[in-house]
């Protein structure tokens, strides 16, 4: 092989390698900080840090948006959630680590306004399973407004493996906070649409 190809590919290389390493370090750490404040939670209070979530139109409840998707109700709702944040966060991620960051954020805004908005008063809504549905809504409207071979085919691996989860935005689980499922979906869609060239 002549030098120069081998160089070409050996940089190449390198450049998936630091890619993959960037992915890990930022997936690792959401989950390592929402896995640790919920061992936090459960063993000094005991569930209460779960005030800190979404009460719809109230202050306290719209200065919470941010840190709803941080809180889970026990280590069962947190790992529902741990392996679609994963997987659908790497997809995302493949986008690159700014369009992860926005379509982040604006899934977790779009949904926690939502909530806000029109949730039922006297509750309370915690979870990621918003953002989540961010990046679900993203990368299939991603594939619908770009229509490249790699958004598509990053498309159907979402619906294929997480598709079943669109039943989620409708009203149907009692416990469940569809509104903000629906809300972060639409959020992830909106962010698709402002993202694609």
């Amino acid at each position: 092989m002549p030098l120069r190809q081998y160089s070409m590919r050996n940089g190449r290389l390198q450049h998936v390698r630091s890619e993959l390493f960037t992915h890990i370090l930022v997936l690792s750490s959401v989950i390592l900080l929402i896995w640790l404040i919920e061992l936090l939670d459960q063993l000094f209070w005991h569930g209460a840090l779960d005030f800190y979530g979404i009460q719809p139109r109230s202050p306290t409840g719209l200065r919470n948006l941010f840190f709803a998707p941080f809180l889970h109700k026990g280590f069962g709702h947190l790992l529902a959630n741990t392996a679609p944040f994963l997987v659908l966060g790497w997809f995302v991620l493949l986008r690159g680590v700014y369009k992860f960051m926005v379509v982040s954020l604006v899934a977790a805004l779009v949904s926690g306004l939502g909530v806000w908005l029109f949730g039922m008063p006297a509750t309370v809504h915690i979870g990621l399973s918003g953002v989540i549905f961010g990046y679900l809504g993203f990368l299939l409207f991603r594939g619908y407004f770009e229509r490249s071979s790699q958004a598509i085919g990053l498309a159907l691996i979402a619906g294929f493996l997480y598709g079943g989860m669109i039943g989620g935005v409708l009203p149907f689980q009692p416990n469940v906070s569809w509104l903000g499922h629906l809300f972060g979906f639409l959020g992830g869609a909106l962010a698709a649409k402002q993202l694609t060239r």
